[in-house]
């Protein structure tokens, strides 16, 4: 079974179960500024979690791109990616655990479906504490469904909890599917979470308490279901792989890896699945209209990168041979993701130029460390990767404090992802008032940007936190400070106005009329989508939140206007 079909299958038997399909989103998130990248299903349904009306209804099932960095250091391993696809199905306050368990439970191992082996199943349930009692709903379908208690693991929240994502906010315990990957005449009568052969294979949320600023746990009023499978993973386990890397969605990848360096797989696992993956990765990011940078997503992309290069070099390849890898990942996706096809040519441009920097890089930090300069030091400032650190110790004699590199690299990148951007809070926690003013505001300000600088002038990224607006638009010069006071004169025109903000729900073809930019790939909306109207002012496509009314917005200030990258423009402003 290809990873077509299993995509095809999971969608199919959803909406056969009354769900939407609705299309994958941005790799980079548009109205969630919690994180850098979308790393789960739920990060674009935020606001529906939390209550708000979807367009599509209360059933949504999809497969969305992700991208997480949290365990990079693991990549090289069997099973993990930073690039990866998820299947997901949602209940926004509609069905509940009994429901969607059976389910999960009839795809996985029905004939019709995936096939899987029932008695190769084991699965975990929160076992209960102070905060909330043992689920044992989750427990009583599964054991219902004939799994034997014994493959069903009572587990702390370490285990079986999702959330809050903040402090405070929705959360809930979960219940996590596992399959027996190990010998199948072996196959343990229970189920030890410590067993590595016992791979996680998806995981349902159930979204039923909302904890409070007091630390209490209270049961929500909506109630939503949110579950998550990577097709990687599953695609490996249906086809009775025990290695990730060795599926069609891989195999091409490492083929002409192994071409390039002339080297086997097998005796180059760790290097080859870190060129695979990161490549993979990169090629996603640049096609979500990334370049590399020192901070945020282009952060990423340039640590994805250069790893790439350093292992590049450990198989003896050739300068601009990650060039011919990223093609093949272009020939693989091209056709389903079609933005990877169309930036066919930046992708190719940015890899290159970042190789030939990262070599420079390289040579101008092998000079400092002979100078006795500290790893974290070489590794943040000269980008020079701490493998080669120590490497070159070792050669030296020379002892290396991993443990302290470690922990001041944990620190800057905390800094450097998150910091400066109010990044991390977490998808759940980026809907409070102030960002929904934000949000409103950025309406406002491209509005006043097209009437004041004119031509057709769109929204090329943003980003919210509770404290500041900051808002990416093609414009090819620097905007000078009389432009800017008209800007922010206009957006506090229409606060002063008080003007209702409306919400419209319409079928995607009718709201293409009536929008005032199309800033955004339509085939990410489905058939029936939600725009925001400011009287005459503003019409646009988005997906919330916003406030009820223009006065609710306060002073709207620029404070800063800068280049982003060629041919697009910054501009920071706060509400005060």
């Amino acid at each position: 079974m290809q990873s077509d079909e299993i995509r095809l299958k999971f969608l199919k038997f959803f909406e056969e179960r009354g769900h939407k399909i609705i299309p994958s989103s941005s790799l980079v998130p548009e109205n969630d500024p919690s994180v850098l990248f979308t790393t789960a299903g739920m990060h674009p349904l935020v606001p529906f979690l939390l209550g708000e009306k979807h367009p599509e209804g209360r059933r949504l099932t999809n497969v969305q791109k992700c991208l997480r960095t949290d365990d990079i250091d693991e990549v090289g391993d069997y099973c993990h990616h930073t690039f990866f696809e998820m299947l997901g199905n949602w209940s926004l306050g509609d069905y509940f655990k009994k429901d969607v368990i059976g389910w999960s439970y009839e795809f996985l191992t029905s004939p019709e479906w995936l096939g899987l082996d029932k008695n190769r199943i084991a699965v975990s349930v929160f076992k209960g504490d102070e905060d909330a009692p043992f689920d044992n709903e989750a427990f009583d379908a599964w054991k219902n469904l004939g799994i034997n208690e014994k493959r069903i693991a009572k587990l702390p929240k370490k285990n079986n909890w999702w959330g809050p994502a903040g402090i405070t906010g929705p959360c809930g315990p979960d219940t996590e599917m596992f399959y027996w990957v190990g010998d199948i005449n072996n196959t343990p009568e229970s189920f030890n979470d410590d067993n590595p052969l016992w791979l996680e294979i998806w995981n349902d949320v159930f979204m039923q308490y909302d904890k409070t600023k007091d630390g209490k746990f209270k049961e929500l009023a909506q109630k939503n279901i949110d579950t998550g499978m990577g097709l990687e993973r599953i695609l490996a386990v249906v086809n009775g792989f025990d290695d990730n890397y060795r599926t069609e969605l891989f195999w091409p990848i490492i083929g002409k890896i192994e071409q390039l360096s002339n080297k086997k797989y097998e005796d180059e696992l760790k290097a080859m699945r870190i060129i695979a993956d990161h490549i993979r990765s990169s090629v996603f990011i640049i096609g979500a209209g990334i370049a590399p940078a020192k901070r945020e997503q282009g952060y990423i992309l340039r640590r994805l990168l250069r790893r790439a290069v350093r292992y590049a070099d450990t198989l003896g390849m050739n300068q601009g041979s990650l060039l011919n890898i990223a093609d093949v990942v272009v020939e693989k996706y091209g056709t389903l993701y079609k933005e990877i096809l169309e930036k066919k040519g930046d992708i190719s441009l940015l890899i290159l130029d970042e190789e030939m920097q990262f070599r420079k890089t390289l040579e101008y930090g092998l000079r400092e460390f002979e100078k006795g300069v500290d790893p974290f030091v070489l590794a943040t400032t000269y980008g020079f990767p701490i493998e080669l650190t120590q490497e070159l110790a070792k050669e030296k004699g020379i002892e290396i404090n991993i443990e302290d590199f470690k922990k001041k690299m944990a620190e800057h990148q905390k800094l450097s992802q998150t910091a400066a951007a109010g990044m991390f809070k977490g998808g759940l926690s980026s809907t409070g008032e102030m960002e929904k003013k934000y949000h409103t505001a950025t309406h406002l300000l491209l509005a006043a940007l097209r009437i004041v600088l004119g031509g057709e002038i769109v929204q090329k990224g943003s980003n919210i936190t509770a404290e500041r607006m900051r808002f990416d638009f093609n414009w090819s010069e620097k905007v000078l400070s009389d432009k800017l006071k008209e800007v922010e004169n206009l957006v506090n025109q229409k606060i002063i106005e008080k003007i209702p903000v409306e919400m419209l729900e319409m079928p995607k073809d009718e709201a293409r009329k009536i929008v005032t930019t199309l800033s955004f790939d339509l085939s990410k909306y489905g058939d029936t989508v939600k725009v925001y109207k400011i009287a005459d002012f503003s019409t646009e496509f988005c997906g919330g939140p916003h406030v009820k009314n223009t006065g609710e917005l306060g002073h709207f200030k620029i404070t800063k206007e800068e280049a982003s990258s060629q041919g697009v423009r910054r501009i920071k402003a706060v509400l005060e």
